[in-house]
């Protein structure tokens, strides 16, 4: 029989500290928040936290901003935008990875739990380390490559080979489509997973690109591109709602269907 050894600090204790909300509350949620120090040797646990919702925003992150300012200030997540643009604060909520700033409170029933982003390194309680994932956007070389000239001012499309970029280029690269994939969660330092293989589809479609055999080229690989066994995850999480598995799928095509 197989025996596995879980990983020192795996396993998350439940019970972490408790933080009442004023007896003069009367709509309260509990949120059940993951807390990680690396730095103190600790297993991860989970705090709860009692939230006056008459009192506090309506989304996920307006409760996250209400804990860290009202009720613990040690409490680390990424934010910016607050509009569902910038992707920073892209977490799992009640098992889903999400946009907390998008999020509305009322559509969760019960307890809320909230946990970085799945099989990722966490550098501290929601915020988990992204190198890897920006360094394989990087690798797929997201801008345009042209042979021609450049014009006096635009390269222009017409309107049907602009629409064809539709749904491809709307990502905000908040790593919610590739943590979702369990062929990502195996495979991270090879495969490419779904969020930088939808932008390079987006420049494969672009009419004004002329790197398509060499981006093709470099994508043809058994781990880049093929590790992908089209589960759907990517799709179903999209905060953005986009494809990303459509896209791999129309990757795989054109590499079938061309002359490498």
């Amino acid at each position: 029989m197989a025996e596995f050894t879980l990983p020192a600090n795996a396993v998350v204790r439940k019970n972490g500290r408790q933080y009442a909300a004023s007896d003069t509350a009367s709509r309260v949620r509990t949120f059940k928040i993951y807390r990680y120090d690396p730095s103190d040797g600790e297993n991860p646990r989970l705090d709860h936290y009692e939230v006056d919702l008459d009192q506090c925003g309506p989304m996920i992150l307006d409760a996250l901003i209400k804990i860290k300012n009202e009720l613990d200030p040690t409490l680390s997540f990424r934010r910016s935008c607050r509009e569902g643009i910038c992707g920073s604060c892209s977490m799992n909520i009640n098992g889903r990875n999400e946009l907390a700033c998008t999020s509305a409170i009322d559509q969760y029933s019960g307890d809320i739990e909230v946990y970085p982003l799945p099989h990722m390194s966490v550098v501290r309680d929601l915020v988990t380390d992204l190198s890897n994932f920006y360094r394989q956007y990087a690798a797929i070389e997201p801008w345009l490559k042209s042979s021609s000239k450049a014009p006096e001012r635009e390269r222009l499309q017409s309107k049907k080979e602009r629409a064809e970029l539709e749904g491809l280029e709307e990502c905000i690269l908040c790593a919610c489509c590739s943590t979702s994939c369990p062929s990502y969660w195996w495979n991270p330092d090879k495969y490419l997973g779904p969020a930088a293989l939808l932008t390079a589809w987006r420049w494969l479609a672009d009419s004004r690109d002329d790197a398509t055999k060499e981006r093709l080229n470099y994508l043809s690989d058994s781990f880049k591109l093929y590790r992908c066994h089209t589960i759907m995850n990517c799709t179903q999480t999209c905060p953005k709602g986009l494809n990303p598995a459509k896209a791999i799928a129309e990757i795989k095509k054109k590499v079938a269907t061309s002359n490498l």
